[in-house]
């Protein structure tokens, strides 16, 4: 027994039993729920099978009743008084007598159809009536399969819908003297509120009967209950056929009913015309209530009373927990201090000491875990910044080529006139025109190189014309900054072996600084830049007079994530990255800087010996030559381009000169005319709606392998690497977009020499 109780003592399981079988005891209690609830659904079926009983009855009553309307009026005719006045074809005797038959029978309708006039005048029968608003032709229509049995020789009854009222009908033969068959009477009676309350005594439940949608008569006397009926016939009557019920659950005022629906049997198979049964049973689900909140409040004493008890021995057993928590808590603040006293040799005891050894070895690794942190967070913002950077080379990438082609247009017709018209002075303005479109075209291209992916490549190359591309991309900036810009760059200025896209995102971000702390003190300001060599460095100082920087800052600018702008305008990269990149090509990058006289920045790189791979770009002017107009004698040339203005350019460049030009606005058109005729020198747009350049190239090549040698692609976009191999492996020329004239003829000379 003492060891017993030592392990009860000492297991932290066991500490934890009493409560589970508090909560055993309270399962107890949610079984007596459930068992009232078997209860109740057993009540509910009980329900539904007294309900299928009275649809029963209401259905053998309704039989019980046409038969014994059939045993009322069969031997009716056969009355020598009746056969007398029938055989005797008078109508206005017959009307009498109908009259006098519907007031002897207690009947609402009296209805004979001759024999002879039964096909002849089936819309005009002699009856009498006693509602004058019902439609005797309406009523005849009705009962009309009724009345074709009588003729038939053959007692029927029926039950029909006329004019939103049900009628019980019976119609039989009516024989004169030997015994033959001279016509049909029919006897109708309306189904109304004496019937209805005799069927709701038979069958023991509330009846409602229905017709086309709408309620016809009912045991139930609440009005506002009519849509209600009319909704549950149709959603009942959808589940029931003749023979089967189909029961639901529904509320009138306040008391709960069962309901079923079924269909009136009739002769026209009429399946509008049907009832409702419904029978209470309030009363015992009001004794369930009744029974179940006294079950409920045991239940609910019985598991407060559990509640309180687990209360008491969940706080007596977690005491440990507790501590440990709050234990828990400090070393998630950074407290790594904290111990738990092991007090007990049991679960608790052993967690505690666990806990001691794992905060011990979250002190030691914390630190390494900052590092770890804070080196991944500099990468991710790398990396963010470098995909921003590579959506806008993509977006940059489709506004050149969408300018490329407007300014190739531009230059070409100004060079056209400018052939055209002798006059100097309008000479003068054609030429700043072709200027104005180089200078279009250069700053395209070098938004073009900065934003565009490169491999990281080191090339020979000079400083200065880095500088210079960094000026022309934020020119407009600066200009409207009302910034003075102010270079002093050495023409004798030594190479540097650098990467040129990442040394030139430097210069940018160094001056797009100065120009922002410019902007945010001072309406106006000014930046020097300046490049000389310095021994075996090359040196390039950006200065400028805004507020400069203040010194607790100053060691601060190149660490990751430090900035001095405002919250959302800066991420503290731009100077790290500076910084790293110097770092990386062997330089070095140094702030100078007194608060109010504005900031310098001083980059120095190690020069190179290796020659520099330069291509001199010369500057191009609009045409001024003699034009040949037996230049193009006999050659013929094919445009294609999407760029209408583009083609009228090509054309006329070309007419002038003897050519014969055809014009294409699409590669299909293109192919259709290289199929109808030969040129000497087709020029195709690479890029184009439905088929491209290459698509076209291809196509041709496969049927005239020498028509596709003397292919010229033109193009605005960006070209990238697949179709640079491309136009290698193929040997094709491209021109790119915007092109002057002479570059436009030297090509085509050079294919018509090729050929």
């Amino acid at each position: 027994m003492g060891k017993l109780r030592a392990r009860f003592i000492l297991s932290f399981r066991a500490k934890l039993l009493a409560p589970v079988i508090a909560i055993m005891v309270l399962l107890l209690a949610l079984t007596v729920w459930v068992l009232n609830q078997r209860i109740t659904q057993q009540l509910e079926t009980e329900a539904k099978r007294t309900l299928a009983t009275a649809d029963a009855v209401f259905r053998s009553s309704q039989e019980i009743r046409d038969k014994n309307l059939l045993l009322r009026f069969r031997n009716l005719p056969n009355e020598p008084r009746n056969i007398a006045v029938f055989q005797a074809h008078d109508p206005n005797t017959v009307h009498h007598h109908l009259l006098t038959l519907m007031g002897e029978q207690g009947v609402d309708v009296v209805l004979f159809t001759p024999l002879d006039e039964a096909a002849e005048h089936p819309h005009e029968p002699l009856a009498q009536k006693r509602d004058p608003f019902l439609s005797l032709n309406a009523f005849s229509g009705a009962s009309q399969p009724a009345v074709q049995h009588a003729l038939n020789n053959e007692e029927k009854t029926d039950t029909i819908r006329v004019q939103d009222k049900l009628y019980e009908v019976v119609s039989v033969p009516v024989f004169g003297v030997g015994r033959s068959l001279i016509g049909a009477l029919t006897l109708g009676q309306e189904v109304g509120g004496a019937a209805t309350h005799e069927f709701s005594l038979i069958t023991g439940s509330q009846i409602v009967l229905l017709a086309d949608g709408r309620v016809i008569v009912s045991s139930v006397s609440t009005p506002e209950t009519v849509l209600q009926f009319t909704n549950l016939f149709q959603q009942l009557s959808a589940l029931a056929g003749t023979t089967n019920v189909s029961v639901g659950k529904t509320m009138i005022g306040s008391e709960h009913y069962f309901c079923s629906a079924g269909r009136i049997a009739s002769l026209n198979n009429d399946h509008a015309i049907g009832y409702l049964l419904l029978t209470s049973y309030e009363q015992p689900l009001r004794a369930l209530q009744a029974t179940k909140q006294t079950l409920l409040i045991v239940s609910l004493l019985a598991m407060l009373l559990g509640a309180i008890v687990v209360w008491y021995l969940v706080r007596w057993v977690t005491e440990p927990l507790q501590e440990l928590r709050d234990s828990a808590e400090a070393v998630g603040q950074g407290d790594f201090s904290r111990r738990i006293e092991v007090r007990s040799l049991d679960e608790c005891g052993e967690l505690a000491r666990v806990f001691n050894q794992m905060t011990e070895n979250l002190k030691q690794s914390r630190e390494q875990l900052e590092m770890t942190v804070e080196t991944l967070k500099t990468t991710q913002a790398q990396l963010i910044q470098s995909e921003k950077l590579s959506g806008i080379g993509e977006f940059v990438a489709g506004v050149a080529h969408e300018l490329n082609n407007p300014l190739t247009s531009v230059m070409g017709f100004s060079e056209l006139l400018a052939q055209a018209d002798g006059n100097p002075q309008h000479k003068r303005h054609l030429d700043m025109i072709h200027k104005s479109a180089l200078r279009c075209q250069k700053i395209v291209q070098s938004l073009l190189s900065f934003a565009r992916r490169h491999q990281p490549e080191r090339k020979v190359v000079c400083l200065n014309r880095l500088v210079e591309g960094a000026l022309e991309i934020l020119n407009y900036q600066l200009r409207t900054s009302n910034i003075e810009v102010t270079t002093s760059l050495d023409p004798d200025l030594p190479q540097a072996m650098v990467d040129p896209h990442q040394v030139q995102q430097v210069f940018l971000n160094l001056i797009n600084n100065a120009r922002q702390a410019i902007e945010a003190h001072q309406p106006k300001g000014r930046i020097k830049i300046t490049t000389t060599a310095s021994g075996p460095q090359v040196r390039v100082t950006i200065q400028d007079n805004g507020p400069g920087i203040p010194p607790e800052s100053l060691s601060k600018i190149f660490d990751p994530f430090f900035t001095t702008k405002e919250v959302g305008k800066g991420t503290g990269l731009g100077l790290s990255l500076c910084y790293g990149i110097i770092k990386e090509h062997g330089g070095t990058i140094t702030p100078r800087s007194k608060p109010g006289e504005g900031a310098t920045f001083i980059i120095e790189l190690p020069v190179t010996h290796e020659p520099e791979n330069t291509r001199v770009e010369t500057q191009r002017t609009p045409e001024t030559d003699t034009i040949d107009p037996r230049e193009g004698a006999g050659r013929k040339v094919l445009v294609i381009d999407d760029e209408e203005p583009i083609l009228h350019m090509v054309r006329d460049a070309l007419t002038c000169r003897g050519y014969q030009v055809d014009l294409a606005p699409d590669g299909a058109t293109g192919l259709r005319r290289l199929s109808q005729e030969r040129y000497d020198v087709t020029l195709c747009d690479w890029k184009m709606p439905g088929l491209s350049g290459q698509d076209v190239f291809e196509r041709v090549r496969l049927k005239d392998r020498a028509q596709s040698d003397r292919i010229i692609f033109i193009t605005g976009d960006v070209m990238n690497e697949k179709t640079r191999r491309f136009l290698e492996e193929q040997k094709r020329v491209c021109l790119p977009k915007p092109f002057s004239l002479s570059e436009f003829r030297e090509a085509i000379q050079k294919v018509l020499a090729a050929g």
